[in-house]
């Protein structure tokens, strides 16, 4: 994990200073201890109580040695060389002396230790188990000098019944002073993967975790340093931990002050959560979320902010987590970071805003991130680039004022520079994309944005995204973008120009094709689905954005010359209300021109037109009803004279569901009986003869959560208000909210009506339509897939 768990095991401690066993020579000569057999005078501690015993066992394994036969070896010279050579040749002999001496001593100390453990443990172990607490304090303190040395170490591992009697003393007994010594024994064998098997198997987990509500802190140093090892690198000690309670005693100790304590609680924490989503919930049921954004802000401790952030980049995959986090504050502290040194710390930070930004984009005033994150499009390195474009997706979605700020800070540009550099990784491009497609509708600055992707030669880069082998994900972030630019007459050329139109009747034509060959497989089966993007979601797209480009002649005869009219009348009988919508639309678009309304009518689109008239959808009906008219221009006053029966008649019926509220139906029957009374009139006439809707005030909507943003493409607008503006249309998705300059044939007075409508975040498709209502459009958002990233990258 990176975190050195463990504090010096002949530090931190209370016990009587006795020298420790070191390496260099100067501690060697001083600091040597041996065991000594009592002489023949002594009384055997078999003969001595307890309490006497265990002083017995303590002095020797405290008595010093009193005899160093390699402390002479300094001292021998070696005759028959010069004066002047000698003394060089004793410099050059120093250091090789030096290490001899300390090897021999090494290995005469080994075998000490190994001896006086094998004699010690035995008894040590039947002290252990003594009813006098003094007996077992002492016993205990003689342990943890052994553990400190590596033979009587090993030995102590070789000795599971002197670890079961640690490991039930440390359960049961409250003196301070034996718990700092079994703690530090056991702290002491967690070095070695042996002994926190040993430690494991014995029930240490339990007694470990019982000390992390002591008050003596180096005894909460041993217990989570070894339980840190013991998550690290024994397997079960998690769940082991977890049925202790550990989990809620760590999250506990969150508030205590010690930066380099906290950070090894953290990492213990880290490897709980990972992966587990009942201990992120844990952490959240106490209250961790609050205190790890404190602790974000409070320290700047390098390798605690670290672990900090790594941590708060799990819980921030789960939902109620992720909200925790954002409600205390934590998307401020983590932008504060992402200006830091550690280059770790601050790739764990954007990866945790890219999780938290879809539950973040209401937030205000976050200038300054959208400033750092369009910065960090400049990189070389793609993690950060990834977690970039993906955070400013979703911090674009829904949100006018963090739109208008990525416009004016150079966003479009660097993010078509993404797209022109990374077109082939979809991870990079896909979330670009999206937020390019967000920064082109339903803001002051759309317009300009749309222009400004015209202007920086970007329509051929996101056209030639369309080609293979991007996948379907990108593909549908790219039709939505497409639909966007369409709405600015402007792009009109250069989106035909660059092949625009041709591949997406190519997309439109395989994505049907899939969706037919899985009905033909399994009618009763749900949608065609690959890479996880529904084809309908596809069918609806493309069809929506040559809907849009329809309005141009010049598109309308590069979609005629590719053979589109008979798949839009094949789509009516869609079983999908979207897509029998958007086909509708763009049947309506075509009809402008007579040889292409009488190509839809020789692809006997009558007939389903007629029956859609009746449809609930008033969208639906409004579209059938304008093709129906404008095929009809040629035909007898007797065949319009019973059309217009019958669209007086349905849109009578719509006019009584919608309880008594001015709606598009009005609007559309006056208009109709104004035209029956004018004869055969011009799209333009009919258009300026209808009276203007009550205006809307424009509103933004609010954002929603990944898992309930719905409505792509309709609100209510009506045939007259496309044929006159280029804002609100029912038959697309994503659609735009700002006005556009009125294609040909549009009367000057002609009103603009702006519709709610959801936007399409980066994040999470459920595919469940957005219920219309006041007269708006159930329409269905093309959204990606949601991705999150619970893994240590």
């Amino acid at each position: 994990s990176g975190i050195q768990s463990g504090i010096p095991s002949d530090t931190e401690d209370d016990s009587p200073a006795l020298p420790s066993v070191g390496n260099n020579a100067a501690t060697v000569a001083s600091s040597d201890w041996r065991y000594r057999p009592p002489s023949a005078s002594s009384t055997s501690s078999r003969g001595l109580g307890p309490s006497a015993a265990s002083h017995s066992m303590y002095a020797a394994v405290a008595e010093p040695y009193q005899d160093d036969p390699m402390s002479r070896m300094s001292s021998v010279s070696i005759p028959g060389t010069p004066a002047e050579p000698a003394a060089s040749s004793m410099q050059r002999l120093a250091e090789p002396s030096a290490m001899l001496r300390n090897a021999v001593m090494s290995i005469i100390n080994y075998q000490d230790d190994a001896d006086l453990a094998g004699r010690v443990i035995p008894e040590a172990t039947r002290l252990l188990g003594d009813g006098d607490p003094n007996v077992v304090k002492q016993a205990a303190l003689v342990v943890h000098e052994l553990s400190k040395r590596e033979a009587s170490r090993h030995a102590i591992i070789g000795s599971p019944a002197l670890i079961g009697g640690l490991v039930h003393v440390l359960g049961t007994t409250n003196e301070p002073d034996a718990m700092r010594s079994i703690s530090g024994t056991l702290h002491n064998l967690s070095h070695h993967r042996q002994g926190l098997s040993s430690m494991y198997k014995a029930g240490g987990i339990a007694a470990l975790v019982r000390l992390l509500g002591s008050p003596v802190e180096n005894v909460l140093f041993y217990a989570i340093t070894t339980l840190h090892n013991l998550l690290l690198h024994q397997e079960g000690s998690k769940m082991s931990l977890r049925i202790a309670g550990g989990l809620q005693k760590m999250v506990s100790l969150l508030s205590r002050g010690n930066p380099k304590f906290l950070a090894i609680t953290v990492d213990c924490l880290h490897i709980l959560a990972y992966a587990n989503q009942e201990s992120k919930l844990s952490i959240l049921g106490c209250g961790g979320p609050a205190e790890l954004v404190r602790i974000m802000k409070t320290y700047n401790y390098e390798k605690l902010l670290w672990t900090t952030s790594r941590l708060l980049k799990v819980l921030s995959v789960c939902l109620m987590n992720k909200q925790a986090i954002v409600d205390a504050g934590g998307v401020g502290v983590l932008t504060v970071h992402l200006t830091g040194r550690s280059s770790r710390l601050v790739q764990n930070c954007l990866w945790c805003l890219r999780n938290l930004s879809d539950a973040s984009s209401h937030l205000p005033n976050q200038q300054h991130l959208l400033q750092i994150l369009i910065q960090f499009l400049s990189l070389d390195d793609p993690n950060s680039v990834t977690c970039a474009v993906g955070i400013l997706s979703n911090l674009t979605c829904n949100n006018i004022q963090n739109k208008v700020v990525v416009c004016q800070c150079g966003g479009i540009e660097a993010l078509l520079r993404i797209c022109a550099q990374t077109g082939n990784r979809d991870e990079i491009a896909e979330p670009a994309v999206c937020a390019l497609r967000h920064l082109t509708s339903r803001h002051p600055e759309a317009e300009m944005a749309q222009n400004t992707i015209r202007l920086q030669y970007g329509i051929p880069i996101i056209v030639k995204i369309l080609d293979p082998p991007s996948k379907w994900p990108l593909l549908k972030a790219v039709v939505g973008l497409i639909r966007n630019l369409a709405l600015s007459p402007h792009n009109y050329q250069p989106i035909r120009q660059n092949g625009g139109i041709h591949r997406l009747c190519q997309l439109l034509s395989k994505a049907h094709e899939m969706v037919q060959r899985r009905l033909a497989l399994a009618p009763d089966a749900g949608p065609a689905r690959v890479e996880g993007v529904q084809m309908e979601e596809i069918v609806e797209g493309c069809v929506g954005a040559l809907h849009v480009l329809a309005r141009d002649p010049g598109s309308r005869a590069d979609i005629r010359a590719l053979n589109c009219i008979p798949l839009f009348v094949q789509l009516l009988y869609s079983s999908h209300e979207n897509i029998v919508r958007v086909a509708a639309g763009a049947l309506c678009e075509m009809a402008q021109d007579k040889e292409y309304a009488d190509a839809i009518e020789a692809e006997n689109a009558a007939a389903p037109l007629t029956e859609l008239l009746q449809s609930r959808n008033e969208g639906i009906a409004t579209y059938a009803a304008a093709a129906l008219f404008r095929m009809s221009e040629d035909k007898s006053q007797d065949y319009r004279t019973r059309l217009s029966v019958e669209l007086t008649s349905s849109l009578a019926r719509t006019d009584s569901a919608g309880g008594g509220q001015w709606s598009e139906s009005d609007m559309f029957a006056q208009s109709l009986r104004h035209r029956q009374g004018l004869g055969r009139a011009g799209p333009a006439t009919f258009a300026q003869q209808a009276p203007p809707p009550p205006q809307a005030p424009f509103q933004q909507s609010p954002v929603h959560s990944h898992h309930h943003i719905g409505g792509g493409g309709g609100g209510g607008a009506g045939i007259m208000q496309r044929q006159t503006s280029g804002g609100q249309i029912p038959g697309g998705f994503n659609p735009s909210f700002q006005a556009q300059q009125p294609p040909s044939g549009a009367g000057p007075g002609a009103p603009h009506a702006f519709q709610h409508q959801q936007e399409l975040s980066f994040d999470g498709f459920t595919g469940s339509a957005a219920a219309g209502g006041g007269g708006g459009f159930a329409v269905e958002s093309m959204q990606t897939d949601q991705k999150y990233f619970d893994t240590d990258l």
